[in-house]
């Protein structure tokens, strides 16, 4: 599924990049420029989506153990750098617009075209979050996080434009793709921040850990207490390892059933995951779980 929610982003990123240039065409607006830059990005950016989520449903291999799940970081963090390239070249554009700012005579008809590109847009980045974050994806949620910056791009530039025009004040034109670019860069740090996160093995978020903690509790049936519990995700994936202490003269064979309850418990909650239980005697008892 996620790979052919990749695959479809690609027709359509090209669709509304399409409709925005020729908006923009119609208007000579830097502010639908700007907005048409940054869509040029949403095509890149949906063919590294479909590539990393082609390479990170591959299963685990002799060379990768732990499976492919990170080139959808690496695809996030990409994705990210170049939402700032983008920012960058409406700013240059923008600064360069300043000084004589004008607009074409076809204005309404190319504010209308940018209007359905915002809505394509708008459709498609709700169906890419929800099902990015049902699947756990990385690259999913970013490029739809990625299309909604644009999608707020697309309305503050239509809103902004229709002002210059009632106002004639064209000057909002280059001064509504500065502030553009400014929110974008903003968003583009925080989509590589987050993958970097990724990349570097931080630990789960405190909805996953203590989702992990209730069941681990809720199964710990005669083990004594567990502790030393830490994890990390990559992508809809999550690798946990944690101490169970049990009674010193437990056989092997009844702590390994514990283990077990415990495991598939957990993997019932989170499909695909891997976790690695230590056991420990009595004699390790921290008295505190």
């Amino acid at each position: 599924m996620i790979q052919k929610f990749a695959l479809w982003s690609i027709p359509i990123s090209i669709a509304v990049l399409a409709l925005k240039l020729l908006a923009w065409h119609l208007t000579g607006s830097v502010a639908l420029l700007s907005d048409a830059l940054e869509s040029v990005v949403n095509v890149v950016a949906a063919l590294l989506a479909f590539f990393a989520v082609w390479v990170a449903g591959k299963p685990p291999d002799a060379k990768h153990p732990f499976g492919h799940k990170k080139a959808e970081y690496l695809s996030a963090v990409v994705e990210g750098t170049l939402i700032v390239l983008a920012a960058l070249l409406i700013l240059r554009e923008a600064i360069m617009a300043l000084p004589s700012p004008q607009l074409h005579d076809t204005p309404t008809l190319g504010l209308v075209v940018n209007t359905l590109a915002t809505a394509i847009n708008a459709a498609w980045a709700f169906m890419l979050l929800r099902i990015g974050r049902r699947q756990s994806s990385p690259a999913l949620e970013a490029s739809a996080k990625h299309i909604f910056t644009d999608i707020i791009t697309s309305v503050g530039v239509i809103l902004g434009l229709l002002l210059a025009l009632a106002t004639g004040w064209l000057i909002l034109d280059p001064i509504l793709a500065i502030l553009v670019a400014l929110n974008i860069l903003w968003e583009g740090w925080k989509v590589i921040r987050k993958s970097v996160d990724g990349l570097m093995d931080a630990t789960l978020s405190e909805p996953d850990l203590k989702a992990v903690r209730s069941i681990v509790e809720a199964n710990l049936g005669p083990a004594l207490e567990y502790h030393d519990l830490r994890g990390r995700r990559s992508a809809n994936m999550i690798f946990v390892e944690f101490h169970l202490v049990v009674e010193g003269g437990m056989t092997v064979a009844a702590a390994h059933d514990i283990c077990d309850q415990i495991e598939a418990a957990l993997k019932d909650r989170f499909p695909g995951s891997v976790f690695v239980i230590h056991l420990e005697p009595d004699s390790e008892l921290h008295n505190a779980v």
